[in-house]
């Protein structure tokens, strides 16, 4: 027969105080590292917690200080996407380091159904979080509705146009799409479509716009390839669409660096060359820019940058800091490669 041991009892406070040879009082004021106990009593209670092996017990604390230290990270996009999108793992990257740094945990949050959309509702209103960072938010999003009514502390990476005063940080996604359109058209294209992505949401639409103003008079909406995501495939799908539109097509302006991957998988397949052919450029600067052959000429996303801002600002709710109004705006710079 086999002997399972016995679980080892969780040391307390009591067990502290009695080791040290203080009081509980004491114990609990070295704990939460508050003044007003002497150097030998805190040195003693030290040594006593590495004696008896003595862990915090956080759940309870949190349950007095009615805060969980955690943070939440709301992903509102496909399960593939959260792991093949390099600017997604780039802002998480970023708001975990600056989450770790002030001891929170951050707890990852994926809506890709009405289902989800639903438990994590129910997982924000009860109090499982203390605050959220929330990714790909669209228009209308319940959850942002749910995160007004709780006044939760929150910060959104972009900027849904019915964000009203919730804090946000993000890029000018038009202003950088018309700079790099320009970019292209001044290397002599005259022929130049888009691969427009992700229109549910503001960083798509902001991007198509900016497309639309520096084409000007010269914008044809028939060269507008509309397809759902920010992926690989779609990219391919949207420039085949643009080929059999107008075989003349000269220049493309792809609405991130893995649709611009994409699509120059199909202008190969077309037998197009790049930048000969067919210039293109994309928009991130992520890990794709420097796959792609030639190297893709993107607009610099500062990924990790709008993670950690986002961060920054939920903890700064949460210690009663007023937040800039009108959001937050990273610089993003062109990055001129080989492929236009």
């Amino acid at each position: 027969m086999v002997t399972i041991p016995s679980r080892r009892k969780r040391a307390t406070i009591h067990d502290v105080a009695v080791e040290a040879g203080v009081s509980r009082g004491t114990v609990s004021r070295v704990v939460n590292d508050e003044p007003y106990v002497s150097a030998s009593a805190r040195i003693a209670i030290e040594a006593a917690i590495e004696k008896v092996g003595y862990v915090p017990n956080n759940a309870a604390r949190s349950l007095v200080m009615q805060r969980s230290e955690a943070v939440g990270f709301i992903v509102h996009e496909p399960h593939s996407l959260f792991l093949d999108d390099p600017n997604i793992g780039g802002i998480l990257l970023g708001a975990n380091t600056v989450l770790s740094r002030a001891d929170y945990q951050m707890v990852s949050l994926v809506i890709d159904s009405q289902r989800d959309t639903e438990r994590v509702a129910r997982y924000l209103s009860g109090g499982f979080v203390d605050g959220v960072v929330i990714v790909s938010a669209r228009q209308e999003d319940p959850i942002t509705r749910v995160i007004e009514k709780l006044r939760l502390p929150a910060a959104f990476v972009g900027h849904p146009p019915d964000l009203r005063q919730l804090p946000f940080v993000g890029i000018d996604n038009r202003a950088s799409a018309r700079a790099i359109t320009e970019r292209l058209m001044q290397t002599g294209r005259t022929r130049i479509g888009m691969i427009a992505a992700a229109l549910d949401r503001d960083s798509g639409a902001d991007r198509l716009a900016g497309f639309t103003d520096a084409l000007g008079d010269r914008f044809d909406p028939a060269l507008v390839a509309r397809v759902p995501l920010y992926t690989f495939t779609d990219g391919a799908l949207g420039m085949r669409a643009l080929l059999e539109r107008d075989p003349l097509i000269d220049g493309v302006f792809a609405a991130s660096d893995a649709v611009a991957a994409g699509a120059m998988e199909a202008l190969r397949h077309a037998g197009r060359t790049i930048p000969g052919d067919v210039g293109i450029v994309g928009f991130d600067d992520s890990s794709w820019a420097l796959r792609t052959q030639p190297h893709l000429s993107t607009v610099h996303q500062p990924a990790f940058g709008l993670g950690e801002r986002a961060a920054e600002c939920v903890l700064g709710q949460l210690r009663g800091e007023e937040q800039p109004a009108g959001g937050i705006l990273l610089e993003t710079p062109i990055v001129w490669r080989d492929s236009a």
